[in-house]
């Protein structure tokens, strides 16, 4: 889907607000004027079905991401960290957890970036079709982590 195509659907704008719910429910951001000199990082969303074990469809889901690519490094963030664990870790944990005879269970967090704390000053745009009418000028500064930033694998 794309984003004009998504605001056309009764189910997308329903999976877009309930993202941004869940921003203010987890303070992510607070909208303040854009500071001067500051290159606020743009917004995209990212659309995806998630079905359930016969195929049928569970759930659509709008994640907000930022366009990390735009960050620089000593400017928006001093270092990066991945967020993926090396297979061998892995299978040696769940070697150790068979030989425990222990049950090991998968999760899925709804979101899981948006908990930890930034430690950089970090702007973002509002996104369109959801501008505030009454600073339309202003921009978020990010209380946490975000999808797409450089700093939110090791949040």
């Amino acid at each position: 889907n794309t984003y004009k195509e998504s605001l056309t659907q009764a189910c997308w704008i329903e999976a877009m607000q309930e993202e941004l719910n869940e921003f203010e429910r987890l303070e992510v951001w607070e909208l303040v004027p854009r500071p001067d000199k500051v290159m606020a990082i743009t917004l995209k969303w990212i659309y995806k079905v998630k079905l359930d074990e016969l195929g049928g469809i569970l759930k659509n889901k709008a994640r907000l991401v930022a366009r990390g690519y735009r960050q620089e490094e000593g400017i928006d963030f001093e270092e990066s960290f991945a967020p993926v664990a090396r297979v061998e870790a892995i299978r040696i944990f769940l070697a150790y957890a068979a030989h425990k005879n222990m049950v090991v269970y998968q999760m899925d967090v709804n979101t899981a970036f948006l908990n930890g704390n930034l430690g950089e000053e970090v702007y973002v745009s509002q996104l369109n079709g959801f501008v505030d009418p009454d600073n339309p000028n202003y921009v978020y500064k990010l209380k946490k982590a975000l999808y797409g930033l450089k700093q939110a694998p090791r949040a």
